[in-house]
């Protein structure tokens, strides 16, 4: 099997790392060559040109921040789903919305593409570990033909839906630790202004039913500022605004849209302070 890779970013640039790793014939690319140079003694192969990632490829990961660059980088001006193969199929990990990898889906076909909708969560480290999950929306037989290659940076593999599935259940994941961040700064102020011990309660959360990924990201930087001052905000910033554009109305959200909405404001009155 033959892969190309584009987006060395946090977490693409681990996942290029361990499909190389593991044995598949791997070619990456990017805007910026710094970002390569991690790469360049293999056993990953590095090309300069755009086009030349695609070429002969048996699928096409991208791991790009928005739906903008990842439009970019496949149909652009100098985009690369005309050098790649009939048949061949692109995988996106990025989180966009919905509709926009929907999008990007219809016009993967009209080059003969086949896409799978593969948003990925767990951060650098875990990416490097192998130890992400995959959320992957598709046809079930692309799904499992990728499903091998996949688990190469992945713990967990699942195939939720068709496309546009797997951003949905990156939005909603993404949504719930916005607001577990929030909820996690409240809890601690309240233990505070009880007289509790925050280390001591910190402890009580990490191993009672309360507990949380964002819940242990929040004690582990140090407070919402630390988060807001992060990655951590624009990201969930964005995710949390795609999520609120994929609902038919706001009644749809619920209380998790309400508070992941109020965890942004939360982060955002963390910073100013």
């Amino acid at each position: 099997m033959r892969v190309g890779f584009v987006g060395l970013g946090d977490q693409g640039a681990p996942i290029a790392a361990r499909i190389a790793a593991a044995g598949v014939d791997c070619t990456v690319w990017a805007r910026r060559p710094e970002t390569l140079d991690p790469f360049r003694a293999g056993p990953a192969r590095v090309v300069d040109a755009l086009a030349d990632v695609g070429e002969g490829v048996d699928l096409l990961g991208t791991c790009l921040f928005d739906a903008v660059g990842t439009w970019e980088v496949l149909f652009g001006p100098a985009g690369v789903a005309p050098a790649m193969p009939a048949g061949a199929t692109i995988a996106v990990h990025s989180t966009i919305s919905p509709d926009e990898v929907r999008a990007l889906a219809r016009e993967a076909a009209t080059y003969g593409l086949h896409l799978l909708d593969a948003p990925v969560s767990g951060g650098r480290i875990r990416a490097e570990a192998g130890e992400l999950i995959t959320m992957v929306g598709g046809e079930q037989s692309t799904f499992a033909r990728f499903d091998p290659l996949l688990r190469t940076f992945s713990a967990e593999v699942v195939h939720v839906g068709p496309v546009g599935a797997g951003q949905h259940a990156k939005l909603l994941n993404n949504a719930m630790l916005a607001a577990h961040l929030a909820l996690a700064a409240d809890a601690f102020r309240i233990a505070e202004g009880h007289g509790l011990d925050p280390v001591a309660f910190g402890k009580v959360l990490a191993g009672g039913s309360g507990r949380s990924f964002g819940v242990e990201m929040y004690a582990r930087v140090g407070g919402l500022a630390a988060v807001a001052r992060s990655q951590a905000r624009p990201t969930l910033g964005k995710d949390v605004a795609l999520l609120a554009d994929s609902m038919v109305s706001d009644s749809e959200g619920g209380l998790l849209l309400s508070a992941a909405r109020a965890a942004i404001a939360a982060f955002d009155t963390a910073a100013d302070d």
